[in-house]
């Protein structure tokens, strides 16, 4: 159940959220206008470029679609399953969306519209690193689905239903980030332009590390448990 989910996969959940709604605001404060940690809007805006015969738009959002697609993809292959669990390779995941990141903010700088493929990219890898644990489902680059189950949680509760509370609180904790994110995002795209980006870099990186030794030190104490 998720009463028994650990503070550490809490906290991931904010910060990933986080990192997702610094990414998303830079892409739409950026040239190009559009979301890149989610694709519902890029569809729809594919769909329009075609009718509206902007090939080259097209191509573009179809780009998007495809290395969130690929991004998602390469973390399959990294993972290898979707549903969280210590010791699986998270490190190596967060690491390559930080280089992601950074191939984004040096072809944004340069004005070259790929940059919207890696930052899509990035954010395809995060999102498919956890999708679910003990029966919540994380989703941390877009709050459609996280809004959506809090809604239906506090209905169930107004008609006297009893709920996951910890679940609710990391589902609030996944909305909180993103909005968080999307006001750092905001302010220091004013600030810094493109550069902004960094922080989410070096946040990944962080993350890979701390997950790192988290993981080293939890499989020495049960190595030593055993001694």
């Amino acid at each position: 159940m998720t009463q028994k989910l650990p503070a550490w996969i809490e906290i991931g959940a904010f910060v990933l959220a986080l990192i997702a709604g610094i990414i998303n605001v830079v892409g739409l404060l950026g040239f190009q206008h559009q979301s890149v940690s989610h694709l519902t809007g890029t569809v729809s805006l594919f769909s329009l470029k075609i009718i509206e015969g902007e090939w080259l738009l097209a191509q573009h959002f179809a780009g998007v679609m495809l290395s969130f697609f690929l991004g998602a993809m390469l973390s399959g292959l990294i993972i290898q399953n979707a549903t969280l669990r210590l010791g699986r390779r998270y490190s190596a995941a967060l690491l390559l969306e930080s280089l992601f990141l950074i191939f984004a903010l040096l072809m944004l700088q340069g004005n070259y519209s790929a940059g919207d493929f890696w930052a899509s990219a990035a954010c395809g890898l995060q999102n498919a690193m956890v999708s679910t644990y003990s029966g919540a489902v994380i989703r941390t680059t877009h709050v459609t689905g996280t809004v959506t189950d809090l809604g239906a949680m506090i209905g169930q509760y107004l008609r006297g239903h009893s709920i996951d509370k910890r679940k609710l609180g990391l589902y609030w904790l996944l909305l909180s980030g993103f909005i968080v994110g999307g006001l750092i995002g905001a302010y220091g795209f004013l600030q810094l332009g493109y550069h902004i980006l960094w922080l989410p870099i070096a946040i990944t990186q962080l993350l890979a590390a701390v997950y790192g030794w988290y993981w080293f030190k939890q499989n020495t104490n049960s190595d030593n448990s055993h001694i």
